[in-house]
This record gives C-alpha cells, sequence and structure tokens, in this order.
C-alpha cells in the first residue's frame, strides 16, 4: 500500500524494483520515466519528459504521487538490470595468494610470494595443537602455554585472548587431552593478533573469507578459502544505491537530508545478496564465512559502515576517518558470522580512497623504481603518480557522463549498450557494438569515447565539440535540444526510436575527459615533471579495461605516450582487497603506501581549473601536448 505523500519511485523500492535515477531525484534527468496504465498521479515536474511521452501517460517516478489505484509500467531503460561486471580475470597464482599479475608488465610487488610467517597470515586463520601438560616441574599457567605454542607454530609474537577463551581455556584443554584447535583473528603493523575461539580436539570445518569492491556503480564479491587460498567463487551487480544517485555527490547530499540509512541498507543489501549467491553454489553456510575486507572510495566506505559523510564535500573537504578500525560484521549488518572481522582499507582524503591505495599495492608502483601514472577513471576519476621513492594522489569529478550520466541515450555497461562505435567518413554510415549483440538500447562509456572521436575524425564536429557540416551529414539534424547525430535508426534500435547523440552531450563527454586530463597536468607540473617522464601507464577499473586507449588520447583524455606504454590491470580494488584478506605483510604495505603519498587538492588555487579550461578542446588548446594525434 502507497500513500499519496508517497512517490511512485520509493513505491517501487519497496517492491524490490530497482530503478534509475541518476540525479537523486530532483527531477532533472528524466531517467526514471515509468508509463501510468491506469489511474491518476500528481506530478511535481516533467523534466526532460518530451511533449509525446507526456502525451502517452509518462511520468519521472522521482516526482509524482498516487492520487488513486494505479498500474504503471516501468519500461526495461528505466530498471536497474545486471551490468557487464568483469569476473574472468584470473589473479595469476594458481591458487597460490599473490598480490597481482603484474609482472608481464615490469612490475614486481614488494612481495609477490607471500611466503611464511606470521605477516604471511590471513585476517582468519585456524591451528591445530598439541599444548605440553603441565606437571610440577613446569607451572606455567594455561594462558601463557598456549600462547608459548602459537609463538613456536607461527612467530606471532602479538597475541591477545578473548574473554571468552579465558573462560573457556581451563575445560576445554583438560577435557581435549591438550589437543585443540584455536582460531586467530587480525593483526598487522602494531596491532595484536587475537585468539577468538578455542576448541577441543582437531576440527576440519572449513573457513572462508569475502573480498568486496564496493564500486559507486558496481558491487563485486570474491569468496576465498582462507585455509588453501583459493578462489571458490566471484559475483558481481550493480550497486543498488544507484537508486538515489549516479555519483558521490548526490548521494552525500542524500544522506546528509535524512537518506543515511536508506543509503546503508542499500548497499548492504546488495553486498548480503552476493554473499547468498557465492554460498548457496558453493555449498556452505554464511556463517563460514570468518573475514571480510573491502575495498572502496571515501563515501562509499562511509555510507557502507553508516558514518555521516556530510563534510567530505564541504571545505575543507574533511572525511570522518581515512582509517576506519576493524569491526565486527554483525555491526554492518552483513549475514554472515556475527562475529567475522570486517576490515575496510584505508584511504587518503576525501576523494581517494580505500580502493585507490589497493590498486597502488596490487600494481606494486611504490614499490618499482619506474615512474608510473595509475589512473581509475569513472565518475570520480582518481590518479596516483610515482614510484617507490614518493607518492602523489588526486581525484578529479569527471561527472557521470562515462557511466552514461547526462547522456539521454548514455547507460551504464548493461545488455543492449553500443560499447565500440565506427564513423565513416561524413558520417553517412556508423558500425556498432552492442554489449550481448543485443538490438541496441543506448551507449555506454568506452561507446561515447569511440563515438566522439569518430565523429572527429569524420569531420562530424570540430576541436570545440560543435556540430559542422550539416547539410552534407545525413545523420546530422535539428533535435528537441539543439543538433543531434543519429547513431542508429528506430528500426535498428531496440527502443524503437532513433539512438542519437547531441551536440550538448559532446560537450558535456569534453568537459568529462578535460577534468581527467587537467588532473595529470596538475600532477605533473606539482613534481615539475613532463609527460615525457612517464615510463608506463596502468588504467584500472571495470569500465577502464574497455577503454580504446587510441581514441582516449586523439581526443585528449589521456596523455600522449606511446601505447604500448599502457595497460590494464582490471578489478585493482578487488584485488587489493583479496590481497589483504590474505597476507598481513600486504596490510602492513598499505601502511606503507600511505606514509608514502601525498594528496594534492585540486580545488585549491586555480591551477586545475586553467587546465581543465585547456583541455576542453579536441584534444587540447595546445597541440603540441599530443603529436601522435595530429598524425
Amino acid at each position: 500500500m502507497v500513500g499519496e505523500d508517497e512517490s511512485l519511485i520509493n513505491a517501487m523500492f519497496k517492491a524490490n524494483i530497482p530503478v534509475i535515477a541518476s540525479c537523486g531525484g530532483e527531477g532533472v534527468c528524466s531517467r526514471c520515466k515509468v508509463l501510468v496504465k491506469e489511474g491518476r498521479v500528481k506530478s511535481l515536474s516533467t523534466g526532460k519528459l518530451t511533449l509525446e511521452e507526456q502525451k502517452q501517460g509518462y511520468v519521472l517516478a522521482c516526482r509524482s504521487f498516487p492520487q488513486s489505484h494505479l498500474v504503471v509500467e516501468v519500461p526495461e531503460e528505466t530498471r536497474l538490470s545486471e551490468h557487464q561486471v568483469a569476473l574472468g580475470e584470473s589473479d595469476g597464482s594458481g591458487g597460490r595468494p599473490v598480490y597481482g599479475d603484474m609482472r608481464k608488465n615490469g612490475i614486481s610487488p614488494g612481495d609477490t610470494d607471500l611466503g611464511t610467517g606470521s605477516s604471511a597470515f590471513p585476517l582468519f586463520r585456524k591451528l591445530q595443537l598439541v599444548l605440553p601438560e603441565p606437571d610440577l616441574n613446569d607451572r606455567e599457567d594455561d594462558l601463557g602455554r598456549l600462547i608459548r605454542v602459537i609463538r613456536k607454530e607461527t612467530g606471532i609474537k602479538n597475541l591477545q585472548p578473548s574473554l571468552d577463551v579465558l573462560r573457556t581455556l581451563p575445560q576445554v584443554l583438560r577435557q581435549s587431552g591438550w589437543k585443540v584447535t584455536v582460531s586467530l583473528a587480525g593483526g598487522g603493523e602494531c596491532q595484536a593478533v587475537e585468539i577468538i575461539e578455542i576448541e577441543p580436539g582437531h576440527t576440519a570445518g572449513q573457513y572462508y573469507g569475502l573480498a568486496v569492491d564496493i564500486g559507486t556503480t558496481t558491487v563485486v564479491a570474491q569468496l576465498i578459502d582462507l585455509e588453501s587460498g583459493r578462489t571458490m567463487g566471484m559475483k558481481g551487480t550493480y550497486n543498488r544505491q544507484a537508486a538515489f544517485g549516479d555519483d558521490v555527490i548526490s548521494r552525500i547530499i542524500c544522506a546528509s537530508e535524512g537518506g543515511l540509512q536508506g543509503l546503508q541498507k542499500a548497499v548492504v543489501d546488495t553486498i548480503n545478496g552476493l554473499v547468498e549467491e557465492l554460498t548457496m553454489e558453493q555449498k556452505i553456510e554464511p556463517t563460514d564465512i570468518r573475514a571480510v575486507v573491502c575495498a572502496g572510495n571515501t563515501t562509499m566506505t562511509h555510507l557502507f559502515l553508516g558514518i555521516d559523510p556530510t563534510y567530505i564535500r564541504l571545505e575543507p573537504y574533511t572525511p570522518a576517518a581515512n582509517n576506519i578500525p576493524t569491526v565486527r560484521a554483525e555491526h554492518a549488518g552483513l549475514k554472515i558470522h556475527p562475529q567475522a572481522l570486517l576490515r575496510c582499507l584505508p584511504g587518503i582524503g576525501s576523494y581517494v580512497g580505500g580502493d585507490i591505495t589497493a590498486g597502488v599495492l596490487v600494481t606494486g608502483m611504490a614499490f618499482s623504481d619506474k615512474l608510473t601514472l595509475f589512473i581509475d577513471v569513472g565518475t570520480n576519476g582518481e590518479i596516483v603518480l610515482g614510484n617507490q621513492e614518493w607518492l602523489m594522489s588526486c581525484a578529479c569529478s569527471a561527472g557521470p557522463a562515462f557511466e552514461g550520466g547526462g547522456i539521454r541515450y548514455g547507460m551504464r555497461a548493461m545488455q543492449g549498450a553500443i560499447e565500440h562505435v565506427k564513423v565513416t567518413c561524413g558520417g553517412a554510415d556508423v558500425e556498432y557494438k552492442t554489449i550481448g549483440g543485443a538490438a541496441p538500447v543506448g551507449i555506454c562509456g568506452s561507446g561515447l569515447i569511440e563515438c566522439v572521436a569518430g565523429l572527429y575524425r569524420a569531420g562530424i564536429i570540430d576541436r570545440r565539440g560543435n556540430f559542422v557540416n550539416a547539410g552534407s551529414a545525413p545523420r546530422l539534424r535539428e533535435g528537441a535540444e539543439g543538433m543531434e547525430f543519429v547513431l542508429c535508426w528506430s528500426g535498428e534500435s531496440g527502443r524503437q526510436e532513433d539512438i542519437t547523440i547531441s551536440e550538448a552531450e559532446v560537450k558535456n563527454l569534453l568537459r568529462s575527459k578535460a577534468a581527467i586530463y587537467a588532473g595529470i597536468r596538475c600532477m605533473l607540473q606539482a613534481v615539475g615533471l613532463t609527460v615525457e617522464a612517464i615510463e608506463q601507464v596502468i588504467i584500472a577499473g571495470g569500465f577502464g579495461r574497455y577503454i580504446n586507449v587510441r581514441d582516449a588520447i586523439d581526443i585528449g583524455m589521456l596523455p600522449d605516450v606511446p601505447v604500448e606504454k599502457y595497460s590494464f590491470i582490471g578489478n585493482s580494488s578487488l584485488k587489493g582487497a583479496r590481497a589483504v584478506l590474505l597476507s598481513e605483510r600486504a596490510w602492513e604495505e598499505i601502511g606503507e603506501i600511505i606514509r608514502k603519498m601525498t594528496y594534492l587538492e585540486l580545488s585549491a588555487g586555480s591551477a586545475f581549473m586553467d587546465e581543465f579550461v585547456s583541455a576542453l578542446f579536441i584534444p587540447h588548446t595546445d597541440l603540441n601536448l599530443f603529436p601522435s594525434a595530429q598524425s
């Protein structure tokens, strides 16, 4: 039952029908349009709905309220359906835990082989022990005897028992004939390893860990056997927080206006859904999961734990915490073992979070002598520059264009999204490829980059992004919002209408690419280096792996260095979470990375804005910065 004061979008959330709400319910993006088949609604705004759509009965779900019993149809393009989440990457370990497999690119992490000793232990582990019985010649107390044997077996010096262990210790030791299984959790730099459980005998029960990448758009979880280090399964889906807005700023605003609980529930429900799928597939119990490591940007980490993110977006841009202490899973609402340890990877600043420190870890750039540029491209473009001597990071708001936001037919990487585009000279023909081979219903980030590059090469747009040669290009026409170019005619479309890109949308994309490049330029200038000094460029993220590097260079999004210097690492956030889950040494190296890294605040001063304005052209106002793009 829905009241008159409750919007249609809230009703759909309750009915578990997640929909796209790019603007966070402000009624300006029109992505949440639905068709009212029966009944009456009160609409406060029509947003970008066309007059024809309004005549057909379309309304904005976020700004419409029921006035009677309703029958509402939710179009396919409005639904938050499954994303193209890269899950087929091998970690290159053959089952043995490693930080990453970047050696083929000439990068050797500080410690790819986890080796032996206390630092090689995962976040949770079990040990089977036999203790010597006390006698008149050996009257050490029970706890001291237990710690002595654990130290001998593992090399761990700093051990701390839980109160529950102390309460049961005398009986368990004697009833089991001094043969026990102990559970150890935590540890790392300046932290004690906790003895959290002691069981009589040598138990053979399996125990698992969960590595989670909490992305703004998608969430990916990996189930790992903590005894062997083997990956048992991996699942990914959209982040249900997307219903509250596409980017972190809209979600911070939503949280500050009373929506924090709903945002936390959305992402926790997303993770719990993946846990359910993974445990059912592997035929194990959720309580068999005894440790979790999550990597996400600063805002995502705050929202996941229900921490107020309000001041991340307000000057001087300070989060509640960059390094959040390890907590119990039950406190976050995860449906696994309630006492499982939950560790969130630490960040550097307001917009450089644990997903980036995870990426720096797995690339090995913090332990290499090569000057490396690391880029995680998304709604918020995070960039790290440096080597084993120093690291500098920054974040630039690229906006949601690369995720389909702000583009009428833009969409995330889902079934039917155009991911590759080729425009013939003069723009008479367009060749495209869609995800899943389905009829096109929109265009995703990788396709948009190729589209802009193709339109420029074909002479359809000039360096400013303005459409030219209107009379000679058969696909160029006047649209409802100005000039537009037809990528796909209605007869080929999966939505029975032409799929277009407008001049305003092209310029929106130019602003997004300009933000990325301006961030890179500001970092180079801050350390007095030129593009030529960069020895390798590593691109991370699910979206990043689909980018056509040549096209991205040609439009001025990425620096003009030889394409051979570019490599893709895939989901480095997940790989970093996995490394920390499996090795305390990785956790210690995260600490070392943080100590090396300087955070460059781009909002301070005018340097970033100056670079941004210069980068609004294709490829740039200074053509000398892109010599290969002119050939």
